[in-house]
């Protein structure tokens, strides 16, 4: 059992995924999903198509929901997507929400709503426009990319609005224009959705992310620094974690590199680092010249050439009977034959 709730306008928002399947497999598309938000007051309705639920893709369809509303609402309904929660707890304990998620909403001025798990119906208006949307936009039709199934849904949109809703039992659109004056303005500059990571600066100046590397200014950074990543589809943008003393972080940005093992450095980064040129190389075809010594006496040239290696091979060494050293020692050599007269 549950209690039904109306809103007032532009307090909500409700947002869900719809699972299109192999509706574009014929062009190559593995899967096609759809993203809905709906107003709450009015339930006017808003959907566009993608074909990835990834952190950027997800933002960007509020983007677009966002623009198509007019303004944004101040509460945002979800479920528990890896895209709004960090993590799972245990009912009644707070939400970890996602980072990139709770800048957005900052950024956007609205406020997030996760319901409690197994709770669907805490935001039953778009789940019932999911299955709307499915029914009289994409049944019976075939389509060849998701921009025509994009433009499908906005050629039904002003029928949609012009019917009579059965539970407020007014014209959606008639509703729907009290429910876009309520929203709040849209800032002047979009939000970036982009990854975040943190990543050390190796001694070349190189930073890893992705399989690839991307170079960094030498004279801005230090080996083993910690700098933040933010990556979106197309950039890699490098940040220092500490703002400088004109309150500016980026370090460098590069084109993301598509595959894996690719080195994106500007050269300019590497300003003031050793280049090699003084150090002593040869082909082997250029004839090393003898180092030029000051003439040495006898006993130094003695021991030189036991230092030598190659010369001590060459150092004559007297040889005499081990008989002298008895000699010298006044001891008498060791022997186990005894003479008859020894005996005796």
């Amino acid at each position: 059992m549950h209690r039904r709730f109306e809103v007032i306008p532009g307090a909500q928002a409700q947002v869900d995924w719809g699972d299109e399947g192999k509706i574009l497999a014929h062009m190559g598309f593995g899967k096609v999903y759809s993203f809905h938000m709906t107003l709450s007051y009015s339930r006017d309705p808003f959907c566009c198509f993608t074909t990835s639920q990834d952190l950027e893709t997800f933002f960007d369809c509020h983007r677009r929901a966002f623009a198509h509303f007019g303004g944004v609402p101040m509460t945002v309904v979800y479920d528990r997507t890896k895209t709004v929660v960090r993590r799972h707890v245990a009912p009644g304990e707070a939400v970890p929400l996602h980072p990139e998620a709770v800048g957005f909403a900052g950024h956007y001025d609205f406020d997030i709503d996760v319901l409690a798990a197994y709770r669907p119906t805490g935001k039953g208006r778009v789940e019932r426009q999911v299955l709307i949307v499915r029914d009289h936009v994409l049944s019976g039709r075939s389509f060849t990319s998701v921009e025509e199934m994009d433009a499908a849904f906005a050629a039904w949109v002003p029928q949609r609005r012009a019917q009579t809703h059965r539970t407020h039992q007014q014209v959606i659109g008639e509703r729907a224009a009290g429910d876009h004056a309520a929203l709040k303005p849209l800032p002047p500059t979009p939000y970036l959705v982009a990854e975040r990571h943190l990543r050390p600066v190796g001694k070349d100046c190189l930073i890893a992310f992705g399989g690839n590397l991307y170079s960094v200014p030498a004279r801005k950074v230090r080996p083993r620094q910690l700098v933040e990543i933010r990556a979106t589809k197309s950039q890699v943008m490098l940040h220092s974690t500490v703002p400088d003393p004109h309150g500016e972080t980026l370090l460098a940005t590069h084109a993301r590199a598509v595959g894996r093992g690719a080195r994106v450095v500007e050269e300019t980064h590497w300003d003031g680092l050793p280049t090699g040129k003084n150090r002593r190389t040869t082909t082997g075809e250029v004839p090393v010249q003898p180092r030029h010594h000051q003439p040495l006496g006898e006993e130094a040239r003695s021991l030189q050439a036991l230092l030598n290696r190659a010369a001590a091979t060459q150092v004559v060494v007297g040889r005499r009977p081990l008989s002298v050293y008895d000699e010298l020692t006044g001891t008498r050599p060791f022997t186990t034959h005894r003479t008859p007269k020894e005996s005796s």
